[in-house]
């Protein structure tokens, strides 16, 4: 079972991908975390991406392509995967299905989640991540506050602002995500595998009540 998570930036993709890969048992793959991973390790992959990144330049979607058929030939992810962060653009999804039809595999679904826009920055400037990269704990000032501020729940480690999450930061994350990805909702419409769904506070629409939503959908097929 191949899942895509579709959404802006701080629209819970990640929470939701990791409740649905414990209920599931197939690993939810982040692209940065791979991302990171190849580029630590200096494996060739990585050298290549590094190459780019260090520049300022995009990766381009065959480096990201390989490294991603690289991760999904793995043994844990025989049973399924779910995507966060890939992929970014038609063309990438064009790539992609192309990449799964050879490998006699497929798109199951995309989860489109949706938050408001004014929301959507406030989780972001107020998002706190655990400095511990084992834990990666996420946390929010206002939303999901740690119970000592300044200090992850989990692990004790201090938490910190990512660098991008700034106001203007964010404000440009939003553009690049409806000028690039935001099509990916007609091009996934298109193919049947869509399943859009709202996660926001404001109406009360938390994680928990998208989750149940998107699993009795997941069942239903």
């Amino acid at each position: 079972m191949i899942i895509i998570m579709l959404g802006a930036p701080a629209t819970g993709k990640g929470s939701v991908a990791a409740v649905l890969s414990e209920k599931y048992n197939i690993p939810a793959i982040s692209s940065g975390d791979i991302f990171r991973k190849h580029v630590s390790e200096k494996t060739e992959i990585g050298e290549l991406i590094n190459s780019y990144i260090s520049k300022g330049n995009l990766v381009p979607d065959e480096i990201v392509l390989r490294m991603l058929k690289e991760r999904l030939e793995e043994p844990d992810v025989k049973n399924g995967a779910i995507l966060d962060g890939f992929v970014r653009t038609v063309a990438q999804a064009e790539a992609f299905d192309k990449m799964l039809e050879e490998m006699n595999d497929k798109i199951d679904v995309v989860i489109n989640l949706e938050t408001p826009e004014d929301e959507i920055i406030e989780r972001i400037v107020n998002r706190r991540v655990c400095t511990n990269k084992e834990c990666k704990a996420v946390y929010n000032l206002v939303l999901h506050p740690s119970k000592v501020e300044g200090i992850c729940d989990k692990c004790g480690s201090p938490l910190e602002q990512r660098s991008d999450d700034t106001l203007e930061k964010a404000k440009n994350r939003l553009e690049v995500y409806h000028k690039e990805t935001e099509p990916l909702v007609e091009y996934y419409g298109k193919t049947g595998a869509l399943y859009t769904t709202t996660l926001s506070s404001r109406i009360n629409r938390m994680k928990e009540e998208v989750v149940a939503d998107v699993v009795k959908y997941l069942e239903s097929k």
